[in-house]
C-alpha cells in the first residue's frame, strides 16, 4: 500500500470503512454505562481492544487505560484523550440499545468518545512505521469529576513526555456535520459551593427571640445576582446558580439553619488576582450580609472544573492541518460554552499546549438535539467517524 501519510485518499476510504464498527462499539458501551471511577467492563473493554491490536497499555487511576503507538523514528509526543463515564440519569430515550443499567446512562457521548478513539487507534496502529514520535491515547474515568487531574498526577504526561494534547466532545447544542473551534477561553471555569447560615430557632408567633437565617439567605441569593451584572462585566460571562436551599424550620417554627448549594460558573481564570475574581466577590458578600444580619455561617468552595483555554496556535494547526480533511471551512464555527470539562487539567494546569473541538451532532430530525445530561440525549452516529478523523489526522500532521 502506498504511504498513508502521503496519500490521504486511501486513508479517508479506510476511516469510512469502520462506520459500522465504531456505531457497533458506541452501542456498546452505551448498553453498559459505568458511572466515574466505576468503568470496569468499559476499562477492560478497552485494554483489550488495545491489547489485540499489538498496542500496550497501562492502568492509571484505577480504570484509566493508557495505550503507546511508537513511531519508528524519535519525535514528539501527542496525546489524545477520551472519557469513558457515565452519568447518575434514568434514561429515557427508548433506544433499542439503552441502559442495562438501571439509573446510569450515557447521557453526556463519552461513549461515542470511546469508540471513536479505539477505531483511531485501531487506524493509527497500522502505520506506527511512518510516524516521527509517539502517539498516547488516554481513555479516562470520571470526567465529571475532575479524573484527568488524577491521572496527571499518577504521570500520564510523562514516559514520554507529552509535547501537545488534544481532545474533542460530541455536542448536541451544534448542528451535526459542523464544527465548534476558536482559540482562548471555550468551556466554564466551575466552583461547587456549600453555605450553611447559623441562626437560632424559636416560634414563629414570637420571632423577635429567634435568630431568623431565612431572611439573610434570602437576601444572599437575590444579592448575589448583582456580582454578574453590576460588579462583574457582562462582556465576562458569569452565573451564580442556587440550585438547593433548604431550612430546619417548619409552617409554625423559625429554622436555626439554612442550607445552601450551587454553582459558580465563568469563561475564564476566576483566581483571586483576577480583574473578575468570582470567588473573592462572592466570599465577601457572604460575609458583608451574614453580618448584618448577625448571623454565623460555613461556606465551602469546592473546584469542579478549569475554565478550557485553547491554545492560539494549537487552534491554527487544527484548521489549517486537520479540519480540512473531513469539514469544509464554512461548517466550522467558532463556538464557547459554560459547561464544564476537565481537559483544562491537560493543556491549561499542565502546561501543555493543544486545544479541545466541538463535533456537531445535533439533529432535530433524528432527535439527538437535546441538552446533555438529559434523560432523552442521544448523539447522531452518522458524526462519529468526524471524531475518528478528526484524532487520525491531528496525529498523523503533528508528527509529520
Amino acid at each position: 500500500m502506498e504511504s498513508t501519510l502521503l496519500n490521504m485518499e486511501l486513508l479517508e476510504k479506510e476511516i469510512q470503512s469502520y462506520k459500522d464498527e465504531v456505531i457497533a462499539l458506541r452501542r456498546d458501551f452505551h448498553r453498559h454505562p459505568e458511572l466515574g471511577t466505576q468503568e470496569f467492563r468499559t476499562a477492560e473493554v478497552v485494554e483489550q481492544y488495545l491489547n489485540d491490536l499489538g498496542i500496550p497499555t497501562q492502568r492509571m487511576y484505577t480504570t484509566g487505560v493508557v495505550g503507546l503507538i511508537k513511531g519508528a523514528k524519535e519525535g514528539k509526543t501527542v496525546l489524545l484523550r477520551a472519557d469513558m463515564d457515565a452519568l447518575p440519569v434514568h434514561e429515557e430515550t427508548g433506544l433499542d440499545f439503552a441502559s442495562e443499567n438501571p439509573g446510569v446512562m450515557h447521557a453526556c457521548g463519552h461513549d461515542g468518545h470511546t469508540a471513536m478513539l479505539m477505531v483511531a487507534a485501531k487506524i493509527l496502529k497500522k502505520y506506527e512505521n511512518e510516524l516521527t514520535g509517539n502517539i498516547k491515547l488516554v481513555f479516562q474515568p470520571n470526567e465529571e469529576e475532575e479524573g484527568a487531574k488524577f491521572m496527571i498526577e499518577e504521570g500520564v504526561l510523562e514516559n514520554p513526555k507529552v509535547d501537545a494534547s488534544f481532545g474533542v466532545h460530541l455536542w448536541s447544542q451544534i448542528e451535526s456535520g459542523k464544527v465548534g473551534l476558536q482559540a482562548g477561553p471555550i468551556m466554564g471555569e466551575m466552583f461547587i459551593f456549600r453555605l450553611t447560615v447559623k441562626g437560632k430557632g424559636g416560634h414563629s408567633s414570637a420571632p423577635h427571640e429567634a435568630k431568623d437565617p431565612v431572611p439573610c439567605a434570602a437576601n444572599i441569593v437575590t444579592a448575589a445576582q448583582t456580582l454578574q451584572t453590576r460588579e462583574i462585566s457582562v462582556l465576562d460571562p458569569t452565573v451564580i446558580a442556587f440550585g438547593k436551599f433548604v431550612s430546619d424550620g417548619s409552617y409554625n417554627a423559625l429554622a436555626s439553619t439554612v442550607n445552601m448549594e450551587g454553582t459558580l460558573r465563568y469563561v475564564y481564570d476566576g483566581s483571586d488576582d483576577t480583574p473578575q475574581h468570582p470567588r473573592k466577590r462572592f466570599r465577601r458578600l457572604v460575609d458583608g450580609i451574614c453580618a448584618a444580619h448577625d448571623m454565623e455561617y460555613d461556606l465551602e468552595l469546592v473546584p469542579s472544573s478549569y475554565s478550557v483555554i485553547n491554545d492560539a496556535d494549537s487552534v491554527d494547526f487544527m484548521k489549517e492541518n486537520v479540519l480540512p480533511h473531513f469539514v469544509d471551512a464554512s461548517q466550522v464555527q467558532p463556538y464557547s460554552c459554560l459547561a464544564g470539562e476537565d481537559f483544562s487539567e491537560f493543556i491549561n494546569r499542565a502546561g501543555v499546549p493543544g486545544a479541545f473541538v466541538f463535533i456537531g451532532t445535533g439533529n432535530k430530525e433524528k432527535g439527538t438535539h437535546y441538552p446533555h445530561h438529559a434523560s432523552n440525549f442521544d448523539i447522531d452516529e452518522e458524526t462519529l467517524l468526524n471524531g475518528v478523523s478528526l484524532h487520525v489526522y491531528t496525529a498523523l500532521e503533528f508528527l509529520k
